[in-house]
């Protein structure tokens, strides 16, 4: 049997219905983004205004289909960069949190923010703030309830979201918890814990990235096993790339591709590949890894290519990397850094750089 989540909000979610508790529609807060575009003389530039510190970064991003570039960070909110100017979402104009651990724009064109408040989606004018309620079963960070570190949108258009305790599922008419689906054999007693990415694959498989020791989730519509090669069982991200392989990012060690048969291991030999916090997958079909502490390294199928501060990076501490239409790579960095690289050359956005 499955069990409807209650969410707060969710009737903004649907065409017409009655929240939990008898909540209707009026008394849902719905906040109108405010505008206030950040822009300097000349370069624009991240302005931070919510006091964080160098610890702090540039944490995920991508860029929509109207061609808008949105960065989220772990304490300034969400920027949105339009070619011209920075606009910094906060609270203050409706974001659930400052703290946005990921993004995603469904078929539709709304953007959703997963947050240490649960979700919030942006319509292109209003904020709808969607908590859910979870358990924090880990300390990696500060206690977070709510936080949402993944969100992804399967074929069939239904929205998954990863969190500290399970997954949930949005089908356009409710939300729930996907292991409260009686019909899930799960052998393992896997439970989903800090699922930090989630991706369906060419074949229509679901793979969790677990970051509390769970290693590496499948499920194939019936079954939920999991796997930890060479014993590795805290993972960060998921790639598939245009050959169909998958690349698994074990942040404290390595980096493996599975080819549906075997993992190969790519690891400190590999030109010191290890601690990885991001992957993409350019259109040439190069794959950029972003890295905490040896900058950013791009595979093109036969060895890697390093960037680092040698090369203009300012900071070597790398926590997202984003492909724009052009071509140029775009890389978040600690210290709410943002640099965009041309493949020869880095264009500074930050509004203060570390020590250099």
């Amino acid at each position: 049997m499955i069990r409807i989540v209650c969410i707060y909000a969710l009737l903004l979610l649907m065409p017409s219905g009655i929240l939990c508790n008898g909540q209707d529609k009026a008394s849902l807060p719905q906040v109108t983004a405010g505008e206030a575009a950040i822009q300097s003389a000349g370069q624009p530039t991240l302005i931070k205004t919510q006091g964080t510190s160098e610890a702090d970064n540039v944490h995920c991003g991508l860029q929509d289909k109207a061609g808008n570039l949105w960065f989220g960070t772990t304490g300034e909110g969400v920027y949105r960069y339009d070619e011209k100017s920075f606009t910094n979402f906060t609270t203050k104009e409706g974001l659930s949190n400052n703290t946005v651990w990921s993004i995603l724009e469904d078929k539709t064109g709304n953007i959703w923010f997963g947050t240490d408040a649960g979700i919030c989606r942006y319509d292109g004018t209003t904020f709808t703030s969607i908590p859910i309620s979870v358990t924090n079963g880990i300390s990696f960070y500060p206690p977070a309830e709510n936080a949402v570190w993944s969100i992804m949108q399967d074929k069939s258009g239904k929205l998954w979201f990863g969190t500290n305790e399970d997954v949930y599922c949005y089908d356009g008419k409710s939300i729930t918890r996907f292991l409260d689906d009686d019909s899930i054999i799960n052998k393992n007693g896997l439970g989903l814990k800090r699922v930090e990415d989630i991706l369906e694959d060419k074949n229509g498989n679901m793979w969790f990235a677990s970051w509390d020791n769970e290693g590496i989730c499948r499920f194939d519509g019936k079954s939920l096993t999991n796997f930890k090669p060479n014993g590795d069982a805290s993972f960060r991200r998921i790639l598939e790339d245009k050959n169909g392989n998958l690349w698994f990012a074990n942040r404290p060690r390595s980096v493996y591709r599975y080819d549906g048969k075997t993992f190969t291991n790519f690891t400190d030999k590999e030109k010191g590949l290890g601690g990885v916090n991001y992957m993409v997958e350019d259109k040439n079909g190069n794959i950029w890894f972003a890295t905490g502490g040896n900058g950013v390294y791009c595979y093109d199928g036969k060895s890697f290519k390093t960037v680092t501060t040698k090369d203009g990076l300012v900071n070597n501490d790398v926590w997202c990397v984003v492909e724009d239409r052009g071509g140029d790579i775009w890389m978040g960095t600690r210290n709410t850094g943002l640099y965009r690289y041309d493949g020869k050359s880095f264009t500074d956005f930050s509004e203060i750089g570390p020590k250099r």
